[in-house]
């Protein structure tokens, strides 16, 4: 028997090579002997990702979809003119604040995502090119933060910012 002196949990294994059993102060484990094959033989320790599972919700892909996207010159507002409209009532509201994932949806699996998102460009930009970084960024962000595969991103540019449009909005606001 063997003390792990980073748990300070008991092991104990059999010289025939059978299981071995951890003591612990939350309990016992049974654990197949190194090699056994239930456990990759890794030394003496798990790797950390085979101690649990990672679930990542969609709306943390969501999140990092829109900032992302964001971050893309030429990018204007996200999501429909209803939505868009409902957004600016709720950024309105005292301790409101601007939406991150207006305009995006996504679709998680275990290893996996595909992400939409619906774009008002500003008037003047290559809408394609602006596009096209969109979905490097979102792409870029998404796999290096949650470690998943993002299989497509989806684009529709929904509406086109005039310049004008900023100017008869203020005066409504005024």
């Amino acid at each position: 028997m063997t003390t792990n002196p980073a748990t300070s949990a008991a092991v104990t294994t059999t010289a025939s090579g059978g299981s071995g059993r951890i003591s612990a102060a939350a309990g016992d484990l049974d654990l197949p002997a190194a090699g056994g094959g239930a456990l990759p033989d890794r030394g003496s320790f798990r790797v950390p990702a085979e101690r649990g599972r990672t679930s990542i919700a969609n709306s943390v892909v969501e999140k990092i979809a829109g900032m992302a996207a964001r971050e893309v010159i030429g990018v204007h507002d996200f999501g429909g003119s209803l939505a868009r409209s409902l957004g600016a009532v709720r950024e309105r509201v005292p301790g409101g604040r601007p939406s991150v994932t207006r305009g995006v949806k996504v679709e998680v699996g275990e290893r996996q995502t595909a992400v939409d998102l619906e774009l008002v460009v500003d008037y003047g930009v290559a809408i394609t090119e602006v596009a096209a970084e969109v979905r490097e960024n979102v792409i870029a962000a998404v796999e290096r933060m949650t470690g998943l595969e993002v299989v497509e991103v989806n684009v529709a540019v929904v509406d086109v910012h005039l310049p004008y449009e900023d100017d008869a909005q203020e005066a409504r606001v005024q």
